[in-house]
């Protein structure tokens, strides 16, 4: 395969991809419906020009008739007259007639024929268009539940995954937490042993020195005072 050829097969395939995302089956369902249904009104104006055509002809076959009665009669009348050139005169004209009467006889049969069938496929394709109009709107319904089927399952699945990103935002803050956490109870615990110096705290080195002498001094009286109280 040359080059062009793959460029071109790669091409369709791409364009029929793009078509069957934007086809929407319901729109080609309803569009095939109507063709149908244009067929359908063709196949009847077929059957209703095919029975004006014989009551076209029928019409004048009627007149024909009428018009051979006539020369029946004006021949009975001649040879009542004695006079049997007009008789023969009208029963040629009568023969004349009838032979059209006969030809048209051929043409309203044939016509019956024709518009039977005609009517017959009428009846056949009538049955398919209204079986395929009930098919039609059960795909079209099914196509609407799976499509909305499909939308709630995307919602579903954006608010999984954007509970997933809270989630997952929420790890972050506790972890974090915790660090924090951990991080303040050290650094209580190296101020306690003095390790770290509590920058919270007033005065310096000396005045917390100064302060620890004066309470064990205080200690030292309340103890001497008890003392002097128990008489120890």
């Amino acid at each position: 395969m040359s080059l062009f050829n793959r460029m071109e097969t790669v091409l369709k395939a791409k364009m029929n991809k793009i078509v069957n995302r934007m086809e929407d089956p319901r729109e080609t369902l309803d569009y095939s419906y109507e063709k149908q249904l244009e067929m359908l009104q063709g196949v009847k104006r077929g059957v209703a020009e095919v029975a004006t055509s014989k009551k076209r002809l029928q019409l004048q076959r009627s007149k024909l008739m009428q018009s051979i009665d006539k020369l029946s009669g004006q021949a009975r009348e001649a040879i009542k007259s004695d006079r049997e050139d007009l008789a023969r005169l009208a029963l040629e004209r009568k023969g004349a007639l009838e032979v059209q009467v006969q030809g048209l006889d051929q043409q309203i049969a044939d016509l019956e024929k024709e518009q039977d069938k005609l009517v017959a496929a009428e009846k056949r394709l009538s049955t398919k268009v209204e079986v395929f109009r009930t098919k039609k709107e059960t795909i079209k319904a099914q196509y609407s539940a799976a499509e909305a089927q499909v939308k709630i399952n995307e919602s579903v699945s954006g608010i999984s995954e954007e509970m997933a990103d809270v989630g997952l935002a929420i790890e972050r803050a506790e972890n974090k937490t915790e660090d924090m956490k951990a991080r303040a109870s050290a650094l209580d615990e190296l101020i306690e042993t003095g390790t770290l110096d509590d920058v919270t705290r007033s005065g310096d080195d000396i005045d917390r020195e100064l302060a620890k002498i004066s309470a064990e001094s205080n200690v030292e009286l309340e103890l001497a005072k008890l003392r002097q109280e128990e008489g120890k």
